[in-house]
């Protein structure tokens, strides 16, 4: 026998998800182990036979071959019935369920456990790959459990799984006029009298802008369909969150039952009731306990919900800061260079310390459209201004800019302007807010489900640790603390638990609210410096930006961090190094290159573990693509072309088509011409630009790199003629041919070498500039300058030399580095004498030394150098091969 267990008072979720595992487990029989709730109840006493369900007595557990549990993991819910889940001769226990986070104390062989609004859901997928009919009957009671467990797809843990499943199960029959008879079938005489006692005795709070209410009601016995009442109470009342008690006597002791509702966004009722041995979601939830003291327990779950209210978010969070301000007298023409620098839709106006209007981007125009670019912006400014404080709240500000068609609000604090809210940052919140509450599509959703605990475990603990002690350091001085960049990005990507070891991370300061200057990141870096005395410090004052740095410790192993305060920055030229100022942490994640590298992650409270992503780079990230924040990026910074082909390769990412579009009109435009020409210093495509190409070279991507630089012709940000062809190809392929073979020790720079391959390649008089631009080092620069040279001397002579001798002699006068570049542009007659050159010929040793000269009675002197090159060269050419042999040769040639 193979049976089908409802949970205690079993609800149409469970039953419907039962009656569709029949379907799925042929000849199996549903039990429900304790009662139902009164629509249940009412439903079944109409339909009962249309299902194959059993009395629990009727049941002989020595038949029992398995047992499916629906819509719970706990036994104490399965009543008596409980006991069937330890019988020794059980060939499989099954659970399905959507209740996630709790623990389960069912030793199942196999689980369905997944984040939809029904259990009954799980069953319909199942049903659907198995394309399994259903009866009418079967299809409605279905439905109902989708229906009454999502509230008709308007509960929050709503997905739209759920949707597809109802969809399906109108397509197989369910009855629209039974579903809407039972989805809510109003309130029993016994509740419609308790709902009057409830309205009269409910209590209220009032906290952070949200309603919270509780009540107790005390009755005879269990009263069935409580949870009915707390949804009407909650609809009359227009609550945002209720606690629901009910006293009664249960089999001779006190018992209580806890019904919870809650809308307040970020709460997350299953956890509290979970404490106590209830459960269910994160906005409903119930308990059943005996003998406990029912005030108690009620207050400890209001002080949990109380706890878990959020703080409304104010004008501090929001506001971009410090303020970009211009005095009255400042001209039209003047405002909109500022604005084009900044990329602002408008600029704030502030006459003797005091703010006295706000023009925007539209006056900007409209004035100069009238040919005013030279009056000053006093004269077309809005005057009559709204201001808010640091402490207004998002529903306050939403209201003003709404009422009186506001798109930014200054924020004054002691008559001061210290930041700016704009429609845009309202916006971007409350559309975050939605997406944290269930309301977007499954693949924003997902971003709510990323949170520090999941980020902190795929961590290494000794980072993790320095990350909390930088956090605690900042937040004593009044200062928010975010992990940026590159690492964030890499935490999300990471899959495996507790061993991300990142070698270099990025933290950015934003304490403007609390005056921090661009120093403030020197400041912390300094303070981390005497809780780590191992690392070394290291101040940049052109961009006020310090660094930690570790090597070889042993727990940090080689670290590098970067602490800066929040910046934004401007190019002033192209391929120029950006002029930096301090901001706020928007404007830092704004001035960055792809959307997947401008996503913070907030380290200190009271939000902590907030990602802050304003472009979509977590979408960007699922989508596996590289997008460009801004579409002169490429042209403000070429090596960005470089960065995003080294990111496309080594996460296996597509560069999104526009950002593709974007670089090859950069790279086409001659614009990197133009600004070579015309400034002396363009570390983009100097310093920067060989930084990129090292990370490039060092990396074992490095040729697939290059071929995609190739395609969209990015090797001319190194030179105009560089092309990656089939020469060129030939020759990195026998580049590594040669390393593997003649540095397996690596005593060489690699990457060095192959970017010499890549200028070598160049016509001769290219060569030495495009080094010399790069700022390689001397030796490189002075290789290539004399390659040329050396070249033509083994062309010419090499083919000529008869004997090994003759060809050691010719060689031995390159290094390692420079023979490789001769090989690599060589014939291969060539190559294969320069190969037994490096492989067979340098290994020879002389068969005498200068002791045994000394022995044979030579004197010390310049001629032994002569006399030793003379026995190599002999024992090269197969004169003498052995010590015998070199002693007459001696004789013959140097007699005493």
């Amino acid at each position: 026998m193979d049976l089908i267990l409802c949970h205690t008072t079993a609800d149409f979720d469970a039953l419907g998800a039962a009656v569709g595992l029949t379907r799925l487990l042929p000849g199996s029989k549903i039990v429900l182990t304790g009662g139902s709730h009164p629509p249940v109840r009412d439903f079944l006493a109409l339909h009962r036979d249309e299902y194959p369900l059993i009395e629990r007595r009727s049941v002989n557990p020595e038949k029992i071959r398995s047992l499916t549990v629906v819509d719970t993991q706990q036994r104490d819910r399965l009543g008596k019935a409980a006991e069937w889940l330890d019988l020794p001769h059980l060939g499989e226990i099954i659970v399905y369920d959507h209740h996630l986070g709790q623990e389960s104390d069912i030793a199942a062989t196999r689980s369905h456990i997944s984040s939809v609004g029904a259990t009954t859901t799980l069953i319909v997928e199942q049903l659907q790959q198995q394309q399994v009919s259903l009866s009418s009957a079967e299809a409605t009671v279905m439905a109902l459990g989708i229906h009454v467990d999502t509230g008709s797809l308007t509960f929050d843990q709503s997905t739209p799984r759920d949707a597809l499943a109802l969809a399906w199960l109108m397509q197989q029959g369910a009855s629209l006029s039974v579903i809407s008879t039972y989805r809510d079938p109003g309130l029993s005489l016994q509740l419609q009298q308790l709902l009057t006692e409830a309205l009269e005795n409910l209590e209220y709070l009032c906290l952070r802008g949200y309603t919270v209410a509780w009540v107790t009601l005390k009755t005879d016995s269990f009263v069935p369909g409580l949870s009915s009442l707390a949804s009407e109470l909650v609809e009359i009342t227009e609550i945002d969150a209720l606690l629901l008690a009910n006293e009664y006597l249960g089999k001779g002791d006190s018992s209580l039952s806890v019904i919870g509702r809650s809308q307040i966004p970020k709460t997350n009722l299953n956890l509290l009731f979970q404490l106590l041995g209830g459960g269910g979601h994160s906005q409903a939830a119930s308990l059943n306990l005996r003998g406990v003291d029912s005030q108690a327990i009620l207050k400890q779950l209001l002080d949990g919900v109380k706890a878990q209210i959020p703080h409304p978010l104010t004008a501090r969070d929001l506001m971009s800061s410090p303020v970009r301000t211009i005095l009255p007298e400042t001209t039209i023409g003047e405002a909109q260079r500022i604005l084009l620098r900044y990329g602002h839709s408008g600029l704030s106006v502030v006459d003797k310390g005091q703010l006295v209007g706000i023009i925007s981007r539209r006056d900007i125009d409209i004035a100069l459209h009238h040919g005013f670019s030279h009056a000053p912006v006093k004269g077309y400014m809005t005057t009559n201004l709204k201001t808010i404080t640091p402490d207004t709240t998002l529903p306050q500000i939403e209201s003003l800019m709404v009422t009186y068609d506001i798109g930014r609000l200054p924020v004054l604090e002691n008559e001061q302007l210290v930041g700016l809210v704009t429609r845009t940052d309202v916006l971007r919140e409350l559309h975050q807010e939605r997406d944290e509450n269930g309301e977007g599509g499954e693949e924003e959703r997902q971003k709510s489900n990323i949170n520090l605990p999941q980020l902190q475990n795929k961590l290494a603990p000794q980072l993790w640790q320095l990350l909390t002690i930088a956090s605690q350091e900042a937040e004593k001085r009044g200062w928010h603390l975010y992990l940026v960049g590159g690492a964030v990005r890499d935490l999300l990507l990471a899959e495996t638990a507790g061993s991300l070891m990142i070698k270099d991370i990025d933290l950015v300061v934003d304490g403007f609210h609390k005056s921090a200057d661009v120093g403030a990141g020197v400041e912390l870096a300094k303070a981390l410096q005497q809780l780590y005395p191992a690392a070394r410090l290291e101040i940049h004052g052109a961009f006020q930006t310090a660094a930690l740095l570790w090597h070889k410790d042993p727990e940090l192993d080689s670290l590098w961090v970067d602490i800066a305060t929040a910046r934004t920055e401007f190019y002033p030229y192209p391929a120029a190094n950006p002029e930096v100022e301090a901001s706020s942490i928007r404007q830092d994640l704004y001035r960055r290159d792809f959307t997947i590298n401008a996503i913070a992650l907030r380290l200190t409270t009271p939000r902590s573990g907030e990602l802050l992503d304003f472009f979509g780079g977590l979408l960007d990230l699922q989508a596996k693509q590289i997008r460009v924040l801004h579409a002169n990026s490429f042209i403000e910074d070429p090596t960005r072309i470089y960065r995003g082909v080294r990111f496309a390769v080594r996460f296996g990412f597509e560069i999104e088509p526009q950002t593709e579009e974007f670089i090859r009109y950069a790279i086409n435009s001659g614009v990197y011409d133009r600004t070579s020409q015309e400034n002396t210093k363009t570390p983009a495509l100097q310093t920067r630009l060989k930084t990129e190409l090292k990370h490039i070279l060092e990396a074992p991507y490095w040729k697939s790199a290059l071929q995609l630089l190739d395609n969209l012709g990015a090797l001319q940000c190194i030179h105009p003629t560089l092309k990656l062809d089939g020469s060129l190809l030939r020759q990195l392929r026998l580049l590594e041919r040669c390393l593997r073979r003649f540095d397996a020790e690596q005593t060489l720079i690699h990457w060095q070498i192959r970017l010499e391959a890549l200028i070598a390649h160049l016509a001769p008089e290219y060569r030495v500039k495009v080094a010399k631009n790069l700022q390689l080092q001397e030796d490189s620069i002075v290789r290539l300058k004399n390659l040329t040279q050396s070249y033509s001397q083994v062309v010419e002579y090499l083919p000529t030399f008869q004997r090994p001798s003759q060809i050691v002699q010719l060689l031995r006068q390159y290094d390692l580095p420079m023979l490789i570049l001769i090989a690599l542009q060589s014939q291969r007659s060539l190559r294969h004498q320069i190969w037994e050159y490096l492989t067979v010929w340098t290994n020879v040793q002389p068969l005498l030394n200068g002791n045994d000269l000394k022995k044979l009675g030579y004197k010390p002197g310049p001629q032994y150098r002569q006399i030793l090159d003379d026995v190599v060269a002999a024992t090269l050419d197969g004169v003498i091969k052995d010590r015998a042999e070199a002693e007459e040769f001696l004789t013959q040639h140097y007699p005493k």
